[in-house]
């Protein structure tokens, strides 16, 4: 994998909220995710919530035995998770906040604040030797805030950004490109590995695809609601080109300017 390479991660937690919306054994996410794979996925993500409403306990340990790729375990920062995920043993555990009246994760983790209810247990998941991710805002101080926690990765949450492009607010995406860029610059300054997701789709993902120091996106809602009309494999696909124009692009670009 070059340096300009970036990763594309599937989230299949959608595929079981068609799942349980009938109580049906079908769609079987694990099936999900194998074909996202095979269409050029670079990981798997799935969020086991603590309401189960779609990813559930035998979902996870199904996709940690099948999977040929890496499984990034989603969850809240609760003993009940963590538990769970020194149990099955996934490459990474993203830790997000969860409310459970939210229909999707709102916004990133209060990791300035919640100090002292974090850092025991990215301790525990890392001595299982689970690689953490902390799910945060794009601010240079939540950038130190999770390097003084020790945590080796952060996924930065590009929801603003992605509702500004819906509704076409040129000041607004540019402000929070902006946003992005800085607190990923500054992150990666210290070391951190960078990821990025949330709101994604293809008329969003190319200036966040563009950053060349960003490793990881992770893309879910897009890719299921897009695979109802070209079926998952070429909704992976073309994700997967989109973001690799936009790193080539953006590799070019470099060079001229160099």
């Amino acid at each position: 994998m070059s340096a300009h390479t970036l990763r594309l991660g599937v989230n299949i937690d959608h595929v079981a909220t068609v799942r349980n919306a009938r109580g049906e054994a079908y769609p079987d996410p694990v099936r999900a995710a194998i074909l996202a794979v095979e269409a050029g996925a670079d990981g798997i993500t799935a969020h086991l919530r603590e309401d189960r409403r779609h990813i559930r306990d035998a979902d996870m340990r199904a996709l940690k035995a099948k999977l040929s790729v890496p499984l990034n375990f989603e969850m809240a920062a609760t003993d009940e998770m963590v538990g769970l995920a020194v149990e099955l043993r996934p490459h990474a555990a993203c830790l997000v906040p969860e409310k459970r009246e939210e229909r999707t994760t709102e916004g990133g983790l209060d990791i300035v604040g919640g100090r002292d209810h974090l850092a025991p247990r990215i301790r525990h998941l890392a001595e299982a030797g689970i690689r953490v991710s902390l799910f945060v805002e794009p601010e240079p101080a939540v950038m130190e805030a999770a390097h003084a926690l020790g945590a080796p990765v952060v996924e930065l949450h590009t929801g603003s950004y992605c509702e500004a492009v819906v509704a076409g607010d040129r000041t607004r995406i540019a402000h929070e490109l902006a946003r992005i860029t800085r607190a990923v610059a500054h992150g990666a300054g210290l070391g951190l590995e960078i990821h990025a997701g949330h709101g994604l789709t293809l008329d969003s993902v190319g200036p966040v695809a563009a950053v060349p120091e960003i490793r990881e996106l992770n893309i879910g809602h897009a890719l299921i609601a897009e695979a109802i009309f070209v079926g998952l494999p070429q909704a992976v696909r073309d994700m997967r080109a989109a973001m690799d124009r936009a790193r080539e692009d953006s590799a070019r670009e470099g060079v001229v300017r160099a």
